[in-house]
């Protein structure tokens, strides 16, 4: 089977837009499998930026057909505004290169309205939450009350469905948080526009779609959203998102069998970030930290936010590795860490006294770790412009071959810059 998972193997952020983009060229197919618009991947191609929440990153091939699976959270309204930004742009001539399963959960205002009103309310323990609305639409989906993508086809099914989950809704917006109640015929015209923008993209049964193409021989990509660490069922809970974030969704998300997968590639920035609340080991709250935020434009491309930075942590990225069952990793970002004149890695964490190299399954364990650094020299050379890895200076190049080492794992593509062609292949994908 052709099946590759791209994963990442931190708190999000690491850069899968990219990979997923440069990889899209060598696929027939790109499946997001889970999430929402909480994700935001930045591609950069020929110096122009394109910023995809929902649609699969592989949109700019036009021979890639990209499809969104049953596990993904439908933010219509971001949606249609993707939709017509790359029309207006050139891309998705074709709507077919574009496929929405009939499956999809979708996320409504009142939503929205409901995460962002359960985070004010936590003061000062809020978690972080985009305030998308993703957590109260999987909680639909789980209390069997959901908005699917195929009621939007269906009208009177569509108005008896939301009539039943406002009944709900609007108590707790009058009763709890103080909101105006919500009206189903202004949220049905609300809707109606966006429904004949996403109809020529409608797919009935995307998981048979994906089966069909891999038992034919067709190379898929499939494409997560977030990072391990925020995984729901595995992440530092409760500072997650409400998605499983790991390698098995793909299956789940998209409906495939697991042995119609054949590698999955971990997605690895070259130091850590995080955005939002939750602990964060190697964190670096000095010059480093800025530095690195700095140098690597670290603001979320769905909220904006400043993320906190640090340096690369082994203990965790193992972790990622063993769960996720990584089979290569790509290490993003490296042209950040150029200007340092030493550069450090945690090995392992100190707890009450004792070195561990697992990593815990408490959080209360992990807001009280002491990190234990290994140090290696730094380089000066701007490597943005280097066309392969024998072109970085050997600081560079031991930093690589170090990381590799220790998490025993093959780093297959290494990225120098945002653009697409500033990306080292050691390995090709599909090989």
């Amino acid at each position: 089977m052709s099946g590759i998972i791209v994963v990442g193997s931190q708190w999000g952020d690491e850069g899968k837009g990219k990979v997923v983009d440069v990889f899209s060229s060598m696929s027939d197919y790109v499946v997001r499998y889970q999430g929402g618009a909480n994700a935001g991947h930045t591609l950069i191609v020929d110096g122009k930026k394109t910023v995809l929440h929902l649609i699969p990153s592989g949109v700019l091939h036009e021979d890639t057909t990209c499809v969104i699976g049953s596990g993904v959270v439908l933010d219509i309204e971001t949606l249609g505004k993707e939709l017509i930004a790359l029309k207006n742009n050139g891309f998705l001539s074709d709507p077919k290169q574009l496929l929405i399963s009939d499956s999809c959960t979708v996320i409504m205002p009142y939503h929205k309205m409901l995460d962002q009103a359960r985070e004010k309310s936590r003061g000062l323990d809020k978690i972080g939450t985009t305030g998308k609305g993703i957590g109260p639409a999987y909680e639909d989906r789980a209390s069997r009350r959901a908005i699917l993508a195929t009621d939007l086809f269906h009208p009177e099914s569509l108005r008896k469905k939301l009539e039943l989950s406002l009944q709900e809704k609007n108590f707790l917006f009058e009763k709890f948080y103080d909101i105006p109640p919500i009206d189903v015929d202004q949220a049905l015209k609300e809707i109606e526009p966006l429904v004949e923008i996403l109809k020529p993209h409608r797919c009935k049964d995307t998981s048979l779609l994906i089966h069909q193409a891999l038992k034919g021989g067709k190379k898929v990509l499939f494409e997560g959203a977030q990072g391990t660490l925020l995984d729901l069922l595995h992440g530092t809970y409760p500072f997650v998102t409400s998605s499983s974030t790991i390698s098995g969704s793909a299956c789940i998300g998209s409906g495939i069998g697991p042995k119609m997968i054949k590698d999955v590639v971990g997605i690895t920035k070259a130091y850590c970030t995080r955005v939002g609340s939750g602990p964060f080991p190697t964190e670096q709250l000095n010059e480093i930290g800025e530095f690195l935020q700095q140098q690597g434009h670290e603001f979320g491309a769905t909220t904006g936010r400043q993320r906190r930075c640090g340096w690369l942590d082994l203990v965790a990225l193992n972790y990622a590795i063993r769960i996720n069952g990584i089979t290569s990793i790509a290490l993003m970002k490296l042209d950040v860490l150029s200007g340092m004149k030493e550069i450090k890695v945690c090995t392992g964490y100190e707890v009450n006294g004792t070195l561990t190299k697992d990593f815990p399954n408490s959080i209360d364990t992990l807001e009280n770790i002491t990190p234990v650094y290994d140090t290696l020299p730094g380089w000066d050379q701007d490597i943005s412009k280097s066309s392969s890895i024998l072109d970085l200076p050997k600081a560079a190049q031991d930093y690589i071959q170090y990381v590799s080492q220790k998490v025993a794992i093959p780093i297959d593509v290494v990225s120098v810059g945002p653009d697409r062609k500033q990306t080292l292949w050691i390995k090709p994908l599909f090989h």
